[in-house]
């Protein structure tokens, strides 16, 4: 006798069905604003953005206000008037499946609501160790994996915007070098929302970490979302984006990758397969898609990078 199915925590939403929750929430941004935002190899048009991104936009800022008013009760019970903390919202998924673009999308669209207009958005690559750590404990075959991070720091930095420190800086990244940038660092001061993009952002922290927290990074977010695609989807967009890459920043002399920079189309593809093989489909597989049931939000994307799915958590 088979155990019955369990009742799905998510509500599933088709495309045009979560477009009617737009209800009258207004496009803002232009052409010329869409496409500076725009990832490389990523397909984004005005009608995604109304699609998707404005019922979404509409959806976490009443998130925002709730939250408002939950803070302000406890603030009114305690007879407590410290100041107000960033709403905090965790976005997760695969590399390649266009977070940085959702995140840009995120960010503008949430910044032209008149309550929040100070929005700010971080991402966890400059919590990655840097490169003479990763190579000093064998890592860098590892690098984006859980262990290639500085997970305690990453709990520290939300720890601080949540505890309502007034200024909080993270270390900068660079994709052009490969690495974190020596003295270089994001500083934030009392944002009204801040963004968090990364591939780990709904992951355990590895165990050094958790032995000093307890914590996850997942426990500071207010909403939490998840973009997601088939693997075989992803891994395509992956060897198409490595393609440009090899055509455009890797020519750059001073790019980590300028060794890609002479390959041709199939040794390029070669090389972007076997990349994706031993390194980020792994990654993907052992960690990043085991934590797409902790989101409150998934955002499935089809061939095209078009999203024809959406997943809300009902509670």
């Amino acid at each position: 006798m088979t155990s019955p199915a369990l009742p799905s925590r998510f509500l599933e939403f088709s495309r045009e069905e979560w477009a009617a929750l737009r209800a009258n929430t207004p496009l803002t941004l232009s052409d010329q604003e869409l496409e500076s935002m725009r990832g490389l190899n990523d397909v984004l048009s005005l009608d995604e953005v109304v699609d998707i991104y404005l019922p979404l936009s509409r959806l976490l800022s009443l998130y925002v206000l709730g939250t408002r008013a939950l803070h302000a009760a406890s603030s009114q019970f305690l007879n407590d008037a410290s100041a107000r903390v960033p709403f905090l919202i965790g976005l997760a998924g695969s590399v390649a499946v266009g977070k940085s673009t959702t995140s840009r999308i995120l960010r503008a669209l949430l910044a032209r609501w008149p309550d929040h207009p100070a929005v700010e958005l971080v991402t966890t690559d400059g919590f990655l160790y840097p490169n003479a750590v990763l190579e000093a404990r064998g890592l860098m075959q590892r690098k984006g994996f859980p262990e290639s991070y500085d997970g305690a720091r990453l709990v520290q930095f939300l720890a601080a915007l949540k505890s309502g420190q007034s200024e909080v800086s993270v270390p900068v990244y660079s994709h052009q070098l490969y690495d974190i940038v020596p003295g270089q660092m994001q500083t934030i001061r009392r944002p009204d929302i801040v963004i968090v993009e990364g591939l780990n952002v709904l992951q355990a922290p590895p165990p050094d970490a958790l032995a000093q927290s307890q914590l996850y990074a997942s426990d500071f977010f207010d909403f939490s979302i998840y973009v997601d695609a088939d693997e075989s989807i992803i891994q395509e967009w992956y060897v198409a984006r490595f393609l440009k890459l090899r055509e455009t920043v890797f020519k750059d002399p001073t790019s980590y990758f300028h060794r890609y920079a002479a390959l041709d189309d199939e040794q390029a593809k070669e090389v972007a397969t076997r990349i994706w093989r031993e390194i980020n489909g792994l990654n993907l597989r052992q960690n990043i898609a085991t934590t797409r049931p902790r989101a409150q939000l998934i955002l499935m994307k089809g061939p095209e990078h078009l999203v024809q799915r959406v997943l809300l958590r009902r509670t």
